[in-house]
């Protein structure tokens, strides 16, 4: 029985789009016919919640990456040989590890070698010795620009594994149909989700513009429900304003999930439960700060309304706080901009419907 480790040490949204290729590593085969049984995925502690709703999970194992980890965690003798100790106790044979175009596979790659894996397979611009056993090179065996779905699913069938048949290859988590609190905001009648916040603050629509839009959505006859963690409480409550339903700190993730499979559009930003809602099959419009490509980030494989000056100064410099004056690649988005993609995608008439191919071995 084969054990296979697939690493995805970063955030709840970097996990979520991992999903396609960790379906294929446990439910896919090899061209030789043959199946593993468990993945065990490694994950850091912002994408744990993920892992654990990702289909084909066996178990999560959740480690502090000091090189992905921010603020970083020391490197000490005990941290490392803790992983490699689990590593190696978990009769752990294969890994694969899934990186973005910034992160090197390598490191992991190393103690995953002291803890005994035999096979590895990574994406790797550098040089990688006796590292790796599969290496793809960005740039030569895949292009940068596509969909961060697809390049994990890529790197996945480097390593042999394919998705099995009937996969359409999109984001997915499992949700509770017989979720309590969702059902019954879903009885209460359609809805739209507004989720204003974001990891990072390059990434965020101005509050009092979410605001504005809140009332004009409702205005033109929407019920709205506000979304958000315990930490925002005070911007949902900003948002939500007098009449929207106030959800910000009221729910777990997957109880988020839920309440965004029901909802009729989602409106958020560049941030984890965009990759959510994509998972749940809910259409988006999203406020995309073009820090980072909008072609590999951007809600995967649903119907998405694109909003942002992707051509501003920002572009590409993956800033975490907004490198230029006035925020104008989304400040510049306004309300009627906002309330117009939402009836567009109502309508099933989104101008950028993603009709981007769904990357298939």
């Amino acid at each position: 029985m084969s054990r296979v480790l697939v690493a995805r040490l970063d955030s709840m949204g970097d996990v979520l789009v991992s999903g396609p290729a960790i379906r294929a590593v446990a439910n896919g085969s090899r061209p030789d016919g043959s199946r593993p049984n468990d993945v065990v995925l490694l994950c850091g502690p912002e994408g744990t919640g993920a892992a654990e709703m990702l289909p084909g999970v066996t178990e999560v194992h959740t480690w502090q990456c000091p090189w992905i980890v921010n603020p970083a965690p020391p490197v000490t003798e005990e941290s490392t040989r803790g992983l490699v100790d689990f590593v190696r106790s978990s009769r752990i044979e294969e890994a694969v590890i899934l990186t973005s175009f910034h992160q090197s596979p390598l490191p992991l790659a190393m103690l995953l070698r002291l803890a005994g894996v035999k096979r590895i397979t990574g994406a790797s611009t550098d040089y990688a010795g006796s590292l790796l056993d599969v290496r793809l090179r960005p740039g030569e065996d895949f292009p940068e620009d596509q969909p961060e779905a697809v390049r994990a699913l890529g790197i996945a069938h480097a390593g042999g594994f394919v998705l099995p048949q009937g996969d359409d290859g999109k984001l997915r988590v499992n949700t509770a149909a017989d979720d309590e609190f969702a059902n019954k905001l879903a009885d209460e009648g359609p809805y739209i989700v507004v989720h204003p916040g974001a990891a990072a603050p390059a990434r965020e629509w101005p509050a009092l513009h979410h605001a504005a839009t809140v009332e004009l959505l409702e205005a033109y006859g929407h019920r709205v429900v506000v979304t958000g963690g315990p930490s925002e409480a005070s911007l949902t409550a900003t948002v939500a304003g007098p009449s929207a339903q106030n959800l910000g700190g009221k729910t777990n993730l997957r109880t988020l999930a839920a309440v965004l499979e029901r909802a009729a559009v989602v409106i958020t930003a560049n941030t984890g439960p965009a990759h959510l809602a994509a998972a749940v099959g809910a259409p988006v419009v999203c406020l995309f700060a073009p820090v980072v490509p909008a072609i590999r980030w951007a809600p995967y494989g649903v119907p998405l309304e694109l909003l942002g000056d992707q051509e501003a100064a920002c572009k590409n410099t993956r800033a975490r706080n907004c490198p230029v004056p006035g925020h104008p690649c989304l400040s510049s988005v306004t309300p009627e901009q906002v309330l117009e993609a939402v009836e567009r995608l109502l309508g099933g008439v989104a101008s950028l419907a993603t009709r981007r191919k769904v990357w298939k071995p």
